[in-house]
């Protein structure tokens, strides 16, 4: 038999072509544009839960029974805390301008500095026994997202306190010291000083807690970026400024009474309100 009676071969199987609808699997297995399209997604889709006036009561009592559950960590923060007042305490008498805005940005990028109790909070969440070297180590899985959004923070800490100092130079002749400015801040003569300071400290004080409040505790839960992190934390204060400005209120109220008996109260209301700022974030951001 001829070899042209044959039927003929085959054709060579064909490469099936990429679905237009599937793209390439990248390195790591999957589809290229996926991490893309969960970005997106994450940015302004994250299901936010509505909060009740009720509820930031509600996350301090589960920040206080998580100190309890873990007494040691929250001491050894409130401890760091307390420390960092008295340092605080030591610089204002050299700078009162810029320690005055560091002071008062300390109460509201409470949340960094708060990444460890976030931690054991997390800890105990999941059913496990926190410990401190873990805590300490918090940041480590994270390290290259907090690493910018900490660099964001200290931008706005960096202006804030020129924002200050140039309060402070238009308002007096040189800087004042520590006892004269305590005493001018009670002069009525310097009404105008007073107002213009707390304009301009409550304008970086509402957009650094509008932009982390729920921020570094999103960070470390999931794999998300700084920038999908901060708008969340904005989307959430804007979409219910009520309940958060009560948050931000009872944090600032709890911080500045810890201070006053030389900072010793932070030993406790530090730790508590971070184990707190934990109870928050999750209440407020869905899975």
């Amino acid at each position: 038999m001829s070899v042209s009676s044959t039927d003929p071969p085959p054709p060579p199987e064909a490469v099936p072509a990429h679905n237009s609808a599937t793209p390439p699997a990248d390195g790591d297995g999957h589809a290229a544009g996926e991490d893309d399209g969960a970005a997106e997604r994450s940015a302004f889709s994250l299901v936010l839960r509505p909060l009740s006036f009720g509820d930031p009561l509600r996350w301090l009592a589960l920040g206080w029974r998580d100190f309890i559950r873990c007494p040691g960590i929250g001491l050894f923060y409130g401890a760091c805390f307390m420390g960092m007042g008295w340092l605080l305490m030591a610089v204002f008498r050299q700078a009162p301008a810029y320690v005055l805005a560091l002071s008062a940005g300390f109460l509201l990028t409470g949340p960094f500095l708060c990444l460890g109790l976030y931690q054991a909070s997390r800890r105990l969440e999941q059913g496990d026994r926190p410990d401190l070297g873990d805590s300490l180590l918090a940041w480590d899985q994270r390290t290259g997202t907090l690493a910018i959004f900490g660099f964001v923070l200290l931008v706005l800490e960096m202006l804030w306190g020129r924002a200050s100092l140039i309060v402070f130079a238009v308002s007096f002749d040189g800087m004042p010291d520590f006892k004269g400015s305590m005493l001018a801040l009670l002069d009525p003569e310097n009404l105008q000083f007073i107002v213009a300071y707390l304009l301009v400290g409550g304008f970086f004080a509402g957009l650094i807690f509008a932009v982390s409040v729920v921020s570094i505790p999103m960070i470390l839960d999931r794999p998300t970026d700084a920038i999908t992190a901060g708008l969340t934390s904005l989307r959430l204060v804007l979409t219910q400024p009520g309940v958060m400005l009560c948050w931000g209120a009872l944090i600032t109220t709890l911080v500045v009474l810890a201070l006053l008996p030389w900072f010793a109260g932070l030993l406790v209301v530090g730790p508590v309100v971070g184990h707190a700022s934990w109870h928050a974030y999750r209440a407020a951001v869905a899975d």
